[in-house]
C-alpha cells in the first residue's frame, strides 16, 4: 500500500490550486504528494468567472474579460464601468491543461485518475480507498462533498445557485462583447430570485445562463425554455447554434462545513464551505483559501484550527435566511445595491475586504427590516 505525505481528493479547483501551490513551495520540496481524480482533465466542463483588480495570476489562460458590465432589473437598466476591476473568465479545460502541465514538472507530486470509494481517518493516518488500490496519506485534503450532515441539519438554511447555460453562435451580430450582462432581473421571478447572465465573447457568441438561488431545482426544459423565449424576445435572436451546454448547482448556506475536519484531515472547495454562501462564487475564495492554507501548513498547526467565523459570515446568514423565508425578495435587494451604490463597492464588500464604515455603507442601500427581522429571529 503506497504512502504519501499529502493526499488531495479531487483535481476541481480547489485540488489542483494546492497542488500547485505546494508543488511551487519549497517546503514542500521533499513531501510526497498524490492528487486523485476520476477525471482526466481533458474535456472542458465548467467556466469559472470572477471579478478582479489589475492583473492576475490567470491573465494567460483568459478566455475573456470585460471592463463593464450591465444590470437590469424593474426600476433600473444600467451599464457600468468597474475599473479598477475587470470581470474575467475562464474556461475549466484551459485551467486544467495549464495547472497540470506545471504538476508534470513537480517530480513529488503523482496525479492519479482512479475514482474514490471511501475515506478513513485515524489520528496517526488516513486510508484513501479508490475502485483500484488503497493509499496511506498523513495528511488528506478532501474535495468531495457530502451533503448528508447538510440536508438533515435545520439550524442554516439550504439554498443552491442552480442554472442551465447555453454557448451559442449567432447567424448576426447581436451582442456588444465589451459589456457582460451581470444579472438581468428582468424576467418572471415566479416567486423566486431568477436571473439571466449572459457573457457575450464576440458579437456572434456568448454563453447566456438562466440562473436561481432558491431552494429547489427545476426541470431541465424549465430552464432551456426559459433561455430560448429570452434569446427570442429579449434579445431578438431566432438563429443560432448552441455549441456547448452547461449546468450545475452550487449550496449557499452558512453551515459549519468545518465540522468533519479532523487534526490531519482538511475538507476543501465547496465541500469545506469556500463558497461565497450568498452569492455561489467559488473561485477566487478557492485561490484566497488557498494561500491561506499553504501558510497554515508551514506553521504546522492542526487543520481543526484552519478556518473562522466573521462578520461577512453573519452578513451572508442573515441575507440566506432571508431569501430561504421569501425567495422573491431577491430581486429587491440585489436591484436596491445597484441602484444606490456603485458596482466597486458590492464587489468590495462581496470580496470580504470592507472596512466596518464601507460594511455601514454598503448595508444602509437595503430597506432595513427583512434584515431587522432575521436579526431578531437568530437572536431570539
Amino acid at each position: 500500500m503506497a504512502s504519501f505525505d499529502y493526499i488531495i481528493i479531487g483535481a476541481g479547483a480547489a485540488g489542483l490550486l494546492l497542488a500547485e501551490a505546494m508543488g511551487k513551495d519549497s517546503f514542500f520540496a521533499k513531501k510526497s504528494i498524490l492528487l486523485i481524480d476520476k477525471a482526466a482533465k481533458q474535456h472542458n466542463d465548467r467556466t469559472w468567472c470572477f471579478w478582479e483588480k489589475g492583473q492576475g495570476n490567470f491573465d494567460t489562460i483568459l478566455y475573456k474579460k470585460w471592463s463593464s458590465i450591465h444590470f437590469e432589473g424593474k426600476e433600473i437598466n444600467k451599464k457600468y464601468a468597474i475599473a479598477p476591476y475587470q470581470y474575467k473568465m475562464i474556461k475549466g479545460i484551459d485551467f486544467y491543461t495549464s495547472i497540470l502541465k506545471k504538476l508534470a514538472d513537480y517530480p513529488n507530486i503523482t496525479f492519479v485518475n482512479e475514482e474514490v470509494v471511501s475515506v478513513t481517518n485515524s489520528p496517526a493516518e488516513n486510508c484513501v480507498k479508490t475502485s483500484n488500490n488503497s493509499f496511506i496519506g498523513k495528511t488528506v485534503f478532501n474535495s468531495i462533498l457530502d451533503a448528508t450532515a447538510l440536508l438533515q441539519q435545520k439550524k442554516y438554511p439550504v439554498l443552491q445557485q442552480h442554472f442551465i447555460g447555453w454557448y451559442i453562435k449567432t447567424k448576426d451580430p447581436v451582442f456588444n462583447a465589451e459589456t457582460a450582462t451581470f444579472m438581468d432581473f428582468s424576467i418572471p421571478q415566479k416567486g423566486n430570485t431568477r436571473f439571466m447572465y449572459v457573457l457575450p465573447t464576440t458579437k456572434n457568441e456568448a454563453l447566456i445562463e438562466y440562473t436561481l438561488f432558491s431552494e429547489h431545482l427545476l426541470k431541465e426544459h424549465e430552464y432551456e425554455d426559459a433561455i430560448q423565449e429570452y434569446m427570442t424576445q429579449k434579445l431578438g435572436i431566432y438563429s443560432y447554434e448552441i455549441i456547448e451546454k452547461e449546468r450545475g448547482s452550487i449550496p449557499m448556506t452558512s453551515y459549519n462545513f468545518t465540522l468533519k475536519n479532523r487534526a490531519n484531515l482538511l475538507y476543501i472547495g465547496t465541500a469545506g464551505g469556500w463558497t461565497k454562501a450568498s452569492t455561489g462564487y467559488t473561485f477566487k475564495n478557492t485561490e484566497k483559501k488557498t494561500i491561506k492554507l499553504i501558510q497554515h501548513l508551514k506553521s504546522q498547526k492542526s487543520l481543526q484550527n484552519f478556518g473562522k467565523r466573521d462578520k461577512f459570515w453573519f452578513y451572508d446568514l442573515l441575507l440566506l435566511d432571508i431569501l430561504y423565508r421569501k425567495n422573491y425578495l431577491g430581486q429587491s435587494i440585489f436591484e436596491a445595491l445597484f441602484k444606490n451604490r456603485n458596482p466597486q463597492l458590492i464587489f468590495k464588500f462581496l470580496d470580504e475586504e470592507t472596512t466596518i464604515f464601507e460594511d455601514i455603507k454598503f448595508i444602509s442601500a437595503l430597506s432595513p427590516m427583512p434584515f431587522i427581522k432575521a436579526l431578531f429571529r437568530r437572536l431570539f
